[in-house]
């Protein structure tokens, strides 16, 4: 009797932490789907087309450094501390080796990307924006997301966010007023990133008894090397999605770049509703995993029919409403975008599949081989499509090479962790499965 009731407690500990992890996360991407919502129609406004292709031409180009500083640490770090959760002292050493190699990569991250600004006159143009947005790179390489999730404590990572999130979006609306302020963007973003990165140590200390050294280069590489296929998959997938943007940029102009994003961003904020789920998700079931796989892929089964059928909803509400959603939103000047925003609505059904079967049910099985292979098949078949339909169709081109590539990632990983389920099934399905 005491037994039983001891289980029925761990059960209802388990889920309330979970439940909690999830409220948090919604509220923290709630906030990541209102202020861009708030933010962009503004800039478009004030900084006008051109110049809010300029900002989204430059992150995409930054976003290659911020891939290259996470190295796939959010998923490889929050899968390693979840299976230490109770140990303090291996969460140190975790801990230290992932930052330690990030901050190693922020070192040469910038001294490369300083390099490519300065030697190419397309970036050389406009040096100060490339420069002050690589601030939100050093400020997302100093706050530990992953070490937060893999200990299922997401109210730091919320509270933290909430804050500087708001204050720097306050910020630009009393200090960007003309086109002429379009600096002043990377600037806000860098500051909040940093100050968040700051106070998130600030709380590790303080709360968890965690204390940054620098390591050896020895156990730095042991993380660079454990990453590594999750680090090369994320750039396959930075190279279709960001060189989408760069070469439209190159082809087209920033003009067409600007309506592109326009479009991009409000389809992945939506499609960003899922990542709560997902991150919520991920340490959970990465510690299930390792319990009793059949179980767990079960559990991820169900999620992922219920979640493919809201947003199924959600894209068919958003393509009948397009055109409307596109002038409350960003003015009537952007209803160029309304073509794009039906086609890149595909987004969020895709990414959610694709985190489903790659993500949870692939990484979570250490199956990292498979992940990165479908994201490089995919990619190699993104640049060629890209070019040419680039060429032909600007914008337009780029979108629906951008969709093309998304439903084949998404196929692939349902092909591996289909395989990888009917083996798991034939094999019993329990604890035996190493």
């Amino acid at each position: 009797m005491k037994l039983k009731l001891f289980d029925i407690f761990q059960q209802y500990k388990k889920h309330k932490i979970l439940a909690s992890n999830f409220v948090y996360l919604s509220v923290l991407q709630g906030l990541n789907l209102i202020l861009p919502l708030i933010t962009l129609p503004y800039l478009i406004r004030v900084l006008g087309v051109e110049y809010f292709g300029l900002l989204s031409f430059s992150f995409a180009f930054i976003t290659y450094f911020q891939i290259i500083t996470d190295y796939g640490f959010n998923a490889t770090g929050t899968r390693d501390v979840s299976m230490v959760i109770d140990n303090v002292q291996k969460q140190n050493e975790i801990f230290n080796q992932i930052m330690s190699a990030k901050l190693l990569l922020v070192v040469l991250s910038f001294i490369l990307m300083t390099g490519i600004v300065f030697a190419f006159e397309i970036f050389r143009t406009y040096w100060m924006v490339y420069l002050f947005s690589f601030g939100s790179i050093l400020g997302q390489a100093i706050f530990p997301v992953w070490y937060f999730q893999g200990i299922q404590k997401m109210k730091y990572i919320t509270y933290l966010n909430l804050v500087t999130k708001i204050i720097f979006t306050i910020a630009l609306f009393i200090f960007i007023k003309q086109k002429s302020d379009y600096y002043l963007v990377p600037v806000f973003n860098a500051l909040g990133f940093i100050s968040a990165g700051i106070f998130s140590l600030f709380y590790l200390r303080k709360d968890f008894n965690i204390r940054f050294q620098v390591q050896s280069f020895k156990k730095i590489k042991e993380q660079l090397n454990k990453g590594k296929y999750v680090f090369l998959s994320e750039l396959k997938i930075s190279l279709f999605t960001n060189t989408n943007t760069l070469i439209l940029g190159i082809i087209a102009g920033n003009h067409a770049v600007g309506f592109f994003s326009a479009a991009e961003k409000l389809a992945r904020a939506i499609g960003n509703l899922q990542t709560p789920i997902s991150n919520t998700l991920f340490p959970y079931l990465s510690k299930e995993m390792s319990l009793d796989k059949y179980s767990t892929i079960q559990k991820i089964k169900k999620i992922t029919m219920y979640g493919a059928f809201i947003f199924s909803v959600i894209i068919v509400i958003c393509f009948c409403f397009a055109e409307q959603i596109i002038k409350i939103i960003y003015g009537a000047e952007m209803v160029s975008a309304v073509i794009l925003f039906k086609i890149l609505i595909l987004i969020p059904l895709l990414s959610f599949l694709d985190s489903m079967y790659g993500k949870q049910i692939l990484l979570n099985l250490g199956k990292d081989n498979l992940y990165f292979r479908v994201i490089l098949y995919a990619t190699i078949l993104n640049l060629g499509i890209n070019l040419l339909l680039t060429y032909y169709y600007k914008e337009l081109g780029t979108a629906i090479t951008l969709i093309i590539t998304q439903v084949l990632i998404a196929l692939g990983m349902w092909y591996f962790a289909k395989r990888e389920i009917d083996m798991i099934a034939q094999k019993g399905g329990k604890n035996e499965f190493n």
